[in-house]
Parts: structure tokens; sequence; C-alpha cells
């Protein structure tokens, strides 16, 4: 996809990612430069603009992920998975009248398996076995 940025005095302006308007001041070609990232690990974390080079580069930075805040993800991600059974179990008993008991009560099982295993982790590398 193109990228075009004005800059108005030396500062970046605005981004499009479609054709800027002919004859008006200011408009470059822009790519964009994303570091390799390890999964999981990684993530981007906001960008700069590279305003010498031609096309100018939106760079972005990476930012390491601290086990604890990827733990908190997959804890949250397990306590969602089993909010969702349950709501779609209670909305088919109160629509239908035949909601399924024992799906939240496995969808419980498997949300505790999961906070039990999370508990132990304490590495990337123990996160990456879950």
């Amino acid at each position: 996809m193109p990228l075009f940025v004005q800059t108005v005095n030396g500062e970046v302006k605005q981004v499009w990612d479609t054709q800027p308007p002919a004859g008006e001041a200011g408009w470059n070609s822009a790519i964009e430069v994303r570091p390799a990232i390890t999964a999981n690990r990684q993530t981007y974390d906001g960008h700069t603009f590279d305003l010498t080079k031609n096309p100018v580069e939106i760079v972005y930075a990476v930012r390491n992920v601290p086990v604890a805040e990827r733990k908190a993800s997959m804890e949250s991600a397990a306590k969602q998975s089993y909010l969702e059974a349950s709501y779609g179990v209670t909305q088919d008993e109160l629509i239908n009248g035949n909601g399924n008991i024992a799906l939240i009560a496995a969808a419980k099982i498997a949300k505790d398996q999961a906070l039990s295993a999370l508990a132990g982790a304490t590495t990337h590398d123990d996160l990456d076995i879950l």
C-alpha cells in the first residue's frame, strides 16, 4: 500500500494511504520500516519519521513484552473464553429453553486448568509450552 507524508516546516502534518491532491505542497512518498520481532515476546511500540530519507521512512520501535504482561493477557483470554461459553449457554436457555449446563461446567474446567498452568509459569519459555 503506498503511503504519503505531508510535512510543513520540517514536521509531519499528516499521513495518507491514498494519493494526495495534485498540486498540494509538502507531500512525499513514504515507506514503513518494521524491524523483525520475536512473536509473543516483542511488540511494535510507536513510530518515528525519518524525514532525511527519500522516501520518508516511518520507523517502528520495538518493545520487549514482560513475562508478567504476557501472562496476564493469557489469563484474560482463558477467562474470556469461559465468559463467552457461559453467555452462549445462558442465551440459548433464555431464548430456546435448552441451554446445556454441562458446556458451562466444561468451560469452567478448561479455564481453571489454564489458570493453574499459568500460575506456575515464570518465563517466556514456560508460556510458550502452554
